[in-house]
């Protein structure tokens, strides 16, 4: 179980900023004696990787802030974040944090299993993060952009911590993220509601 829950939360939190979890999980694994990635993944504690991952990063914080361009980098992500979840996924369920060192031990043969799951839960909260920000953009005139942000940056970095150390609260951090992101898909159709209706009305409105 927690095993699965470290994993989930690393998926979920690269499904809000792929590079987040990812740099968490290589200084983790780098710095702190208790956390040991197995072979397969041992790549992330590389420092070149780690720098690397470290100027994606602050691509990506900058470029999410910046109304218009978010919804492209949103766009863009849709590959990276997914990939990332499963990658992540991957490392959390095979690590010495939840002492299980080799994936096979857990998920028997089937070794993309915990990929394929990581994947589609990085998924699922990278589409609600793509189909809100361009509402909440155009609800507040660009305002919401780089408050959204901060907000999704705080609870990557929360979800992924949380994710090693707590993994029983990642339970806690995945409900927020999806109370969150429903509630801005629902006020994103309001606002399509609203547009529509003003439409109709202008449209219905006798001409001078």
């Amino acid at each position: 179980m927690l095993e699965f829950l470290t994993g989930a939360g690393l998926a979920a939190a690269a499904g809000l900023n792929a590079y987040i979890p990812l740099l968490v999980v290589g200084l983790s694994a780098r710095f702190l004696d208790w956390v040991e990635l197995p072979g397969a993944w041992a790549w992330l504690q590389n420092e070149w990787v780690l720098v690397i991952l470290g100027v994606l990063l602050v691509i990506e914080i900058v470029a999410d802030k910046i109304p218009i361009v978010d919804t492209v980098n949103d766009w863009l992500q849709t590959i990276i974040r997914p990939t990332a979840g499963g990658i992540l996924f991957g490392t959390g369920t095979a690590s010495e944090t939840v002492a299980v060192t080799d994936p096979a031990e857990f998920f028997t043969s089937n070794q993309w299993v915990p990929i394929a799951i990581g994947v589609v839960l990085s998924l699922v909260v990278h589409t609600g993060k793509t189909l809100a920000r361009p509402a909440a953009n155009a609800a507040t005139a660009g305002v919401a952009a780089p408050v959204l942000s901060v907000a999704e940056d705080v609870s990557s970095v929360l979800l992924s911590i949380l994710a090693i150390l707590l993994p029983i609260l990642v339970v806690i951090g995945l409900a927020g993220v999806a109370i969150g992101l429903v509630a801005l898909v629902r006020r994103r159709r309001r606002r399509a509601r609203e547009s529509a209706a003003e439409q109709g009305e202008r449209s219905r409105s006798p001409r001078a």
